[in-house]
């Protein structure tokens, strides 16, 4: 297992936050996601690290949501 922090930017209340858990949390090896709307913090626990650009697109898929390594 790993753990990863990750900065999410454009989210505004808590339905981006419930589409932004639920897109990522679909993603293949994904087995925990957790998605902080104050300061955009998102913690994500997979079987092993994701590629940045296929959490990157999971994220946009959400919304008008940006993503970098925190």
């Amino acid at each position: 297992m790993t753990t990863a922090n990750y900065t999410v930017t454009g989210m505004t209340c808590g339905h981006c936050v419930q589409a932004v858990t639920e897109e990522v949390s679909a993603l293949a090896g994904v087995t925990d996601v957790s998605v902080e709307l104050e300061g955009g913090r998102m913690t994500v626990t997979s079987e092993q690290p994701l590629d940045l650009s296929q959490l990157a697109e999971a994220v946009d898929e959400a919304g008008d949501y940006q993503v970098a390594q925190a």
